[in-house]
């Protein structure tokens, strides 16, 4: 038998939204190597899309775990 509590967070998480900041790397994943094959025939430019698209990713990282560590230390208790 259900009980109440498990009931509640089972209507919980089905009213919750994904969270895109997550599916975005499923995006760069296949964005960066169809950047190498576009501008094959243009190094220079292919070069610096790469790069710029490659830096966006690491900053877009970088951004997600700085907001999980500053979620992490804001519930430890404080002594």
């Amino acid at each position: 038998m259900a009980t109440a509590s498990s009931t509640s967070s089972i209507r919980q998480q089905q009213g919750r939204q994904p969270e895109f900041k997550y599916i975005v790397p499923l995006i760069y994943a296949p964005i960066l190597p169809l950047i190498r094959l576009a501008f094959r025939k243009n190094p220079e430019v292919r070069d610096r899309v790469f790069a710029v698209a490659l830096g966006m990713a690491f900053v877009h990282g970088g951004y997600v775990i700085s907001e999980l560590y500053q979620k992490e230390s804001s519930r430890q208790p404080k002594l």
